[in-house]
């Protein structure tokens, strides 16, 4: 997932999620200039990061529609784009290559496969902010660490204020919010925030939502997935590598836990939601005491289609 060799893998594969536990959050450091790039949005308007400087803070985030980490924090940053965009802050999303490529959505082969997927993600996430979208050799996502899902606040002038290295809604408010109060009080453009750097992933995952990120891949999707946590699909963390290295990342220890309960738990609810709609039950049976409550499971915002 991490390498810089055969950027745009066709198979999510064990040894993929184990680069996980051991890949550094490279790319632009807190205090260091944020590389510039120019790029064009999904509505053919030319973007330079460099443009904004001296102008806005920018908001800069990574993902791609198969990626669970998107799909499960999008709705919220979402909400932080609506609160926060205006005349001091500018967000821009950038489409990079597939986390979980399956048979419905693989590895890109052209500018034109790659833009029709990040359309799908703007359209089923219903995304506001501008996206642009990163070259097949991923230039833009090579600058800054090659993460499926990562998030930097670049402020005023030009230089890295914080980062993420999850797109994580509850740092990148707060992040946000004293940048623009330091802004206000010091009079100046650079200031480094929140403790410049964020290694944590949301707790408050959206099971549902993360594991219909790989049911948009395809069958090949779920079974690389499951397939890289082992035989089982209940490998522990701790089974990926035992080296002695893997104790000092504790928080990656978690993170990637969370990662794999969430989408696992996603899949086993989405199962039972098809179960219920197929039994034409409208109570969970687990739940018998429960007074009968109205639920469209069709038009549930937080259901997407199962496909397994």
């Amino acid at each position: 997932m991490l390498g810089l060799s055969n950027y745009n893998y066709e198979h999510f594969s064990r040894d993929r999620l184990r680069e996980l536990f051991h890949a550094p959050f490279s790319g632009p450091e807190p205090g260091e200039r944020a590389p510039d790039f120019r790029a064009t949005t999904l509505d053919g308007a030319t973007v330079r990061l460099s443009d904004y400087r001296g102008k806005k803070n920018v908001l800069l985030m990574f993902g791609s529609v198969t990626c669970p980490m998107t799909a499960a924090s999008i709705v919220a940053i979402n909400e932080l784009y609506e609160e926060f965009r205006g005349d001091d802050v500018e967000f821009l999303f950038v489409y990079v290559r597939e986390a979980h490529p399956g048979e419905l959505i693989g590895a890109h082969g052209s500018a034109s496969e790659k833009a029709a997927a990040a359309n799908l993600l703007r359209e089923e996430e219903e995304i506001k902010m501008p996206m642009v979208v990163d070259d097949l050799r991923g230039s833009i996502h090579r600058k800054y660490s090659s993460l499926p899902n990562p998030a930097f606040l670049i402020d005023k002038s030009g230089r890295i204020a914080f980062r993420s290295m999850w797109s994580r809604p509850e740092g990148l408010t707060s992040a946000l919010e004293e940048l623009l109060d330091l802004q206000e009080q010091r009079e100046t453009d650079h200031a480094i925030v929140n403790g410049g750097t964020d290694l944590g992933m949301p707790f408050s995952y959206g099971m549902l939502r993360s594991h219909r990120a790989l049911e948009r891949g395809g069958i090949e999707s779920l079974h690389d997935f499951y397939t890289a946590l082992g035989r089982t699909a209940r490998t522990s963390p701790e089974e990926l590598d035992s080296e002695p290295s893997l104790l000092e990342r504790p928080g990656r220890v978690l993170s990637i836990t969370a990662l794999i309960a969430a989408v696992l738990a996603g899949g086993l609810y989405a199962g039972f939601e098809l179960r219920k709609r197929r039994l034409g039950m409208s109570r969970n049976p687990y739940r018998a005491y429960e007074k009968d409550t109205e639920r469209d499971t069709e038009t549930d915002t937080d259901y997407g289609a199962v496909g397994i």
